[in-house]
């Protein structure tokens, strides 16, 4: 099994790079992988991407050297573990409500004795049978990522309980749906919205997980400093917009604006 780039920076104490593809075309992929990004980011929660489309991401990170992450669907054990058994090196689980609900995602996608993930190894990341039974077991365990995403009041009261548990390896704020969960949707100066950001550092960095979440290159530093190790920055539907935008208005269409999304806000 292939190691996990992401993995082998965080435990040298270094930041590996990410960047968040939307299209669904691994074309796209492949460009930013070719550009030297440490990790891509693809979505299934938010993006109706089937699995044969998922593998063909997964083949364009691979080809480069570069992790794939894959924000997955809430729902049935097989929606998180198949991205695993196509060689996504990590998960991002989305809106972990609850201490029960992390136990339960630990449960469903680390093998034993972090949990009981179910085990096949007949495709691509065990090898296709040609890895050894527990070397697959061991191997998934130490080099694919779990990332839980806090991004919801609602499990904060639990936030503590969730960081010292083993089986995942980062805890990641986001703060587009936090901002909406608390009553001020976008505003992200928001005090509660602030503090809750530099909490989810302390508490990771306190307990031994590594704190991710979204930025900006301007407030990239800020962020390291806070405690985050992980950091997402931009998208291809961001770079596109801009650029085509800078295009429209060099041709005299002034009335485009550019109108930010939260991945590009501070």
């Amino acid at each position: 099994m292939r190691r996990s780039k992401v993995l082998e920076k965080l435990r040298k104490g270094e930041k590996p790079s990410c960047f968040k593809i939307n299209f669904k075309d691994a074309q796209c992929t492949e460009l930013a992988s070719m550009c030297g990004f440490d990790c891509i980011w693809v979505d299934q929660e938010h993006i109706g991407q089937d699995w044969s489309t998922l593998a063909s991401h997964v083949w364009a990170t691979k080809a480069h050297d570069v992790d794939l992450m894959v924000r997955v669907p809430r729902g049935s054990y097989s929606d998180y573990i198949r991205a695993l058994e196509l060689d996504a090196t990590g998960l991002l689980i989305p809106h972990i409500m609850s201490l029960k609900d992390a136990k339960e995602v630990i449960h469903i996608t680390r093998f034993y004795p972090q949990g009981r993930r179910p085990i096949d190894g007949g495709n691509a990341d065990g090898g296709y049978t040609k890895t050894d039974f527990n070397d697959y077991i061991k191997t998934a365990n130490e080099q694919r990522f779990i990332v839980l995403q806090i991004e919801d009041p609602e499990p904060l009261d639990d936030l503590e309980e969730i960081a010292k548990l083993d089986g995942y390896d980062m805890l990641f704020f986001g703060p587009g749906d936090f901002s909406q969960g608390i009553g001020s949707p976008g505003d992200f100066n928001n005090p509660l919205l602030i503090n809750t950001r530099k909490r989810i550092a302390e508490v990771a960095n306190k307990y031994g997980k590594y704190a991710a979440t979204v930025g900006t290159p301007e407030n990239l530093q800020e962020l390291y400093e806070m405690g985050y190790h992980f950091v997402s920055i931009g998208a291809d539907v961001i770079g596109l917009k801009n650029y085509c935008l800078n295009i429209t208005n060099a041709f005299g269409n002034s009335g485009n604006n550019f109108s930010k999304s939260y991945l590009e806000e501070k």
